[in-house]
């Protein structure tokens, strides 16, 4: 795994390389920003965004937890639903979005969602 740093607006972007697909770093970009790691998980908890993600999935992901998948998207966008990055990983076996720990840890996403992520 190698990694790859880019500057956008002055803001310093890690993209890692993993089986020859780049992943974004979704923690880099919403770093300068005031809460910008709650806009992860509040962009995680969207209807919209999880039936993109499932989609992504299905295409790319043999592995995926489609079953598990179906039961996430039927609670998405109700006021008491909340999904971390590391439960959606978990729960769906996604491999569109990494969730890593410690020192160069975060999150990333693939680059088609990750693009997905910014707009």
């Amino acid at each position: 795994m190698k990694s790859k740093k880019i500057n956008v607006q002055d803001t310093e972007i890690t993209i890692t390389s993993i089986n020859d697909e780049d992943y974004i770093s979704l923690t880099d970009m919403v770093r300068d920003i005031e809460n910008g790691l709650a806009l992860i998980e509040k962009w995680l908890r969207n209807k919209n965004t999880i039936e993109f993600l499932g989609i992504w999935e299905e295409i790319y992901n043999p592995n995926f937890n489609s079953p598990e998948f179906e039961g996430i998207k039927n609670q998405a966008g109700s006021n008491r639903f909340v999904l971390s990055v590391k439960q959606w990983v978990s729960n769906t076996n996604s491999n569109g979005i990494i969730a890593k720990a410690g020192r160069y840890g975060g999150t990333y996403a693939h680059k088609d969602i990750a693009f997905e992520f910014m707009m």
